[in-house]
């Protein structure tokens, strides 16, 4: 009876191993794809030969599909489950963005690094006639905006050189940084002090203040932005706390946690 009870957990352990490795490589595929199974292995740890398992599972349930020889990347299926759970993570949002509103009374944004790109995903607009409209949705690239710079903050510098190498730094407006080593010296800056500020880079006239949140296990930020004759200095130094109450909450949403 023992024997059989630790065999039914030693399978049931490996069971819940195996969707955890499935994930790992999910997200290795969205990081690093197109990659091969020997670049799996390498990056992953494991085995090639349960990569190799692994891998023909998920192409055959449609989640990963090969693109070119011996290259995979992430499948169709994987759209809608992402689809979705944006969906799901602007609805969580929302609340929160309407109390930083009606805290600062400018318009509150959530955006995700998706790729090389900023994507927003949920935005409660200011009260105010004059405010900024930023379509849900919309891609931008990550070097000209605060929520971009806040998420390229939280790369290693190895990462931010690939995103910039990749997606480019083209200029928006006269005050778009389009020199990456500018744009280290800015990032270094936003890790010191937490948080980002976008001053007419993206489009002129406009200021944004914006942070990341940490612990949530995927990368999101959160600003507040408006005409910068209303985004004062002394707005932005009410803002930052804000944003950061609101953060927290978030997180602790994201998490399940009371």
């Amino acid at each position: 009876m023992a024997d059989n009870r630790a065999g039914q957990q030693s399978a049931s352990t490996g069971g819940v191993q195996s969707v955890r490795r499935a994930f790992e490589l999910l997200e290795l595929l969205a990081e690093r794809g197109p990659i091969g199974l020997s670049g799996l292995a390498v990056e992953s740890g494991l085995p090639l030969t349960t990569i190799h398992r692994l891998v023909g599972t998920l192409v055959g349930l449609g989640y990963v599909r090969e693109e070119s020889p011996k290259q995979y990347v992430l499948g169709p299926r994987m759209i809608h489950l992402g689809e979705r759970s944006t969906r799901s993570l602007a609805s969580w949002a929302t609340p929160h963005l309407t109390s930083l509103v009606d805290d600062l009374g400018e318009t509150a944004n959530l955006a995700m690094l998706d790729g090389d790109e900023i994507v927003y995903v949920a935005q409660v607009p200011s009260r105010h006639s004059m405010r900024m409209f930023t379509e849900v949705g919309r891609r931008v690239r990550p070097h000209c905006t605060a929520v971009g710079k806040a998420l390229l903050a939280q790369l290693t510098d190895e990462q931010v050189e690939a995103v910039v190498r990749r997606s480019g730094m083209p200029m928006l407006t006269p005050n778009t940084i389009t020199e990456p080593d500018r744009l280290f010296k800015e990032i270094v800056t936003v890790r010191r002090q937490g948080y980002a500020i976008d001053d007419g880079e993206q489009e002129v006239g406009v200021r944004c203040v914006g942070l990341a949140l940490s612990d949530t296990g995927a990368r999101i930020a959160i600003s507040v932005s408006g005409p910068a004759p209303r985004m004062t200095p002394d707005l932005v130094r009410r803002a930052v706390p804000a944003l950061n109450r609101t953060a927290a909450a978030l997180a602790a949403d994201l998490a399940g946690a009371d």
